[in-house]
């Protein structure tokens, strides 16, 4: 609002401040307004100015022409203003002395006077000479001033090329990026800004015990890996390459770029289910100790006593609203389950034994937690591309005879032509670790599943191939054994053992490839060089930021419990220490490109281009969810990529002439992915062609290929025999113990072979996390904030991509209405909902965050 105080005679503009201060939620600092209050009582105020986008400041001696500062305006009524017990923003008003000679300001600066930091959502200038509202949209921590070495400066809401940059904002622009940057040295605090790159070596403790050491992964051609964000904690006494870890109790702690930092109310949330996950996990445990068997499930009815039962509250859901503390809320959350039991996953909820149908088992590789693996089976047998010098004959032992029965009366050769055969091949990843895997006590194989596509458009299972190192060493080639599919006696259960053997390994390439590597993994380079190359003015940055909201936070959480030397994922995954180190050496298979969906499902033989159907491919396998409705996600993002990025970029020559950009793509290839810089398939930023396809990509692996492969762990995997994750023995051999064993009694060795409970229960506990949505969850087609461009026309196609999506989410309904669509729903009864783009809160299997934001 614009006014004229009455006792100086100056024209006043009102500005609307949205923060929220430092809470009790964290629990760093309990006392932070209290001491808050006492800065302002002395004078340690809030203050705020408007930098001019059009009068130089003459008087400043930073050495480059920039813009004039307005008069510093004092936030308001901060003492008077309590902070809330919850999570909440609240508003502020400050009045800001109109200078005609600042114009339309192009940026602020402000400095934070008090003791603790607080977080700067939006200021908002009303009536504004000649323009009206001004909006900036800050998203940030803004520590103590003492913290900086400079002071902070946020940017208006308007978009810039380097090139288009108002001449008295381009010092601010260009100083804020140096800021982000860093200097490369030193051990980063949480005030630190800096986006910087370093090895995946914080990985093991070889100080705590060389058991516990961990190879570095990244900067070399034996352990390839994207970059991580640097913390510059000091090297370990033990081995200066290894970087030294922080307590485990110190893990909140964990050093990313303040602005990539949980916000309270997603940090709450987290915490929140952790503990809610952990109790549950507690009174399974303490349930079992009077078993006679504490460590094994028995049968199916103790594994469903995970889920059973529990103290059943019908006030709670009501009760929890009403709840102030949002910690305490969290954890009183149910899913309907009784209280500390874990909710009854979607696989088992309608059949308590659809899972193990042969129907499903192929479903779930289309329409599954890890529908990005099965690919088209090109040639008959199946051949091996390992190193035949190394490892000797790999190639698959499956037979004519094996399959050609089950072919409804085609050759195998005309299978294989009229794209009717499908394989799922985790045999030449695996084999390499089998030998030093089957050295500990887990027992896998590697694998080769082959199935066929039957006219209704199920996939049908043919055959098995579980594969050993040769006892006489690798080079002696592999011992493989071929299972076929039966529905009585003992080879009916042998049957569903090599099943599991598949769905083990499915589950560990799922979790450390399909999940892991591909989304989290991959993405955090992206981040950390758009941050570093591209200003928050850049429109390509404007694009892409959130759609990285949280995901450096959730890497680093994951580094110092997940994915760490005896972290979760090495205690419930198979490949266990090794873990890591094999998603390296498959990393050597990854190629920016080939993420593209489109691109993906042409390579893997699952779609051919045909320019006759829509968006020019024709999948062979029509009723294949995942790649129908990704397909739509697909081009409907592309499509917005092009109206945003076609308003800002004219032509190619906008493209190729643009400084941050081609920095931004430099760094990204010879950095972020340094250990792949000198592969031919990187495109070349040169067109508005190169820049929509490579952002479309970005976009869909941070969007929708994470919310595919994340979001149905607990639905799917949430009940272990469904996706057991690692296997204690090998498959029984007539005329053994063991073997006898599985004729009298199937259930309780496919129990005894699978995932133990205590490896079960850690791993329902975690997907569980995993798979929920938080409260504040933004999705794909929805923003944080209405006002986060000035730009008009990016806007309006911002809001017709919205539109588009709530009309594929019309047609998902449909499709999984259809019963002629046998892979949408399946004998387990669950609608393929994981490419629906929106969702309410919680354990939902269904939304697309905009982000890898847990």
């Amino acid at each position: 609002m614009l006014h004229e105080t009455e006792d100086s005679g100056k024209t006043m503009i009102t500005g609307r401040v949205i923060l929220q201060k430092k809470n009790v939620l964290d629990f760093n600092d309990l006392g932070a307004s209290v001491l808050d209050r006492v800065h302002e009582l002395f004078g340690g105020n809030i203050s705020f100015q408007l930098i001019s986008a059009i009068t130089p400041d003459h008087e400043s001696s930073e050495g480059s022409l920039r813009g004039k500062l307005g008069t510093p305006a004092i936030l308001k009524h901060w003492i008077s203003t309590i902070t809330p017990v919850t999570v909440e923003e609240t508003a502020y008003e400050v009045s800001f002395e109109w200078d005609h000679m600042i114009g339309v300001p192009g940026a602020f600066v402000v400095k934070n006077n008090h003791h603790s930091e607080f977080y700067l959502k939006t200021l908002t200038l009303e009536d504004v000479p000649g323009h009206g509202q001004v909006h900036f949209v800050c998203n940030s921590w803004v520590y103590p001033s003492k913290r900086y070495v400079k002071d902070r400066v946020f940017f208006s809401n308007k978009a810039y090329l380097p090139g288009e940059t108002p001449e008295l904002l381009s010092p601010y622009r260009e100083e804020e990026l140096v800021i982000l940057r860093g200097n490369g040295s030193g051990e980063l605090k949480e005030w630190d800004r800096v986006y910087d790159y370093a090895f995946y070596n914080d990985l093991g403790d070889p100080d705590y015990d060389l058991d516990d050491a961990r190879p570095v992964l990244g900067g070399s051609s034996e352990y390839p890996y994207p970059r991580r964000g640097r913390t510059g904690r000091p090297p370990t006494k033990a081995d200066p390459e290894t970087e030294s870890r922080i307590p485990l109790i110190n893990s909140l702690s964990i050093y990313v770029p303040s602005e990539e930092r949980f916000r309270h109310l997603k940090l709450s949330d987290f915490l929140g289910f952790g503990l809610k996950s952990t109790g549950q996990f507690l009174v399974s445990e303490l349930e079992a100790l009077p078993d006679n068997t504490p460590h094994e499930f028995d049968s199916f009815e103790d594994v469903l006593e995970v889920y059973e039962g529990g103290i059943k509250l019908p006030f709670l859901e009501k009760a929890r609203k009403k709840i102030h503390l949002e910690l305490l809320r969290i954890v009183s959350q149910t899913d309907g389950e009784g209280l500390l039991k874990f909710p009854m996953p979607e696989v088992i909820k309608g059949d308590k034994s659809a899972w193990r149908t042969d129907e499903e088992f192929g479903r779930e590789m289309l329409a599954g937690v890890n529908p990005v693996s099965i690919r088209l089976l090109k040639e008959f047998p199946p051949t091996s591309k390992l190193d035949s010098k190394v490892y000797g004959n790999q190639n698959s032992t499956i037979k004519p005879y094996h399959i050609e029965t089950k072919l409804d009366g085609l050759e195998i050769h005309e299978a294989v032509k009229t794209n009717r055969l499908f394989i799922l091949d985790h045999h030449d990843s695996l084999m390499p670790y089998v030998r030093r895997i089957n050295a500990t006590s887990t027992k896998i194989y590697a694998t080769r599943t082959l199935l066929f596509l039957e006219k209704d458009g199920t996939l049908r299972p043919l055959a098995i191939e579980l594969s050993l190192p040769h006892e006489g060493g690798d080079h002696l080639g592999a011992i493989s054994k071929v299972y076929t599919p039966a529905k009585h006696g003992v080879e009916s259960s042998i049957w569903q053992l090599a099943k599991a053997y598949v769905a083990v390994n499915d589950s560990g390439v799922h979790q450390l490839i399909s999940h892991w590597l591909n989304t989290h993994c991959a993405i955090e380079p992206f981040v950390i060089a758009t941050n570093r190359q591209l200003s928050v003015l850049h429109p390509i940055h404007k694009l892409l930021q959130p759609h990285f909201k949280d995901t450096m936070n959730i890497n680093a959480f994951a580094r110092q419990i997940l994915i760490n030397g005896g972290g979760l994922l090495e205690a419930t995954v198979f490949p266990g220490r090794y873990a890591m180190e094999m998603s390296s050496v498959l990393y050597k298979d990854w190629v920016f490109p080939d993420q593209a969906l489109p691109v993906d499902l042409v390579k893997r033989g699952m779609a051919i281009e045909d320019s006759d159907c829509p968006h020019g491919l024709r999948l062979l396998i029509e009723d294949y969810p995942y790649a129908v409705d990704g397909l739509e996600i697909w081009f409907a993002i592309k499509t917005w990529v092009e109206d945003y990025c076609s308003f800002y970029y004219k032509n190619d020559d906008t493209v190729h002439n643009d400084t941050e950009l081609q920095s931004w793509w430099k760094e990204l290839r010879e950095e972020g992915h340094g250990d792949k810089k000198h592969e031919p398939w990187w495109p070349i930023l040169h067109t508005r062609h190169d820049l929509i396809d490579t952002c479309t990509t970005i976009i869909w692996i941070a969007s929708a290929l994470h919310a595919a492969v994340n979001f149905g762990q607990y639905p799917y995997a949430g009940y272990l025999p469904n996706r057991p994750t690692l296997s204690r023995r090998l498959m029984p051999e007539p005329q053994t113990l063991e073997y006898d064993e599985l004729i009298k009694d199937p259930d309780n060795v496919f129990l005894k072979t699978i995932t133990a409970q205590l490896q079960s229960l850690i791993g329902i506990a975690l997907i569980e996390i995993l798979s929920r949505h938080p409260v504040e969850e933004v999705y794909l087609g929805q923003s944080e904030s209405p006002n986060w461009t000035m730009d008009s026309e990016p806007l309006k196609a911002f809001e017709k991509f919205g539109m588009k999506l709530r009309d594929i989410e019309g047609r998902i309904v449909q499709r999984n209405n259809d019963g002629s669509l046998k892979n949408r729903v399946g004998p387990v009864e669950i609608p393929y909902t994981l490419l629906y783009p929106s969702s309410k809160e919680g354990l939902t299997g269904m939304g697309i965050p905009n982000s890898v934001s847990i």
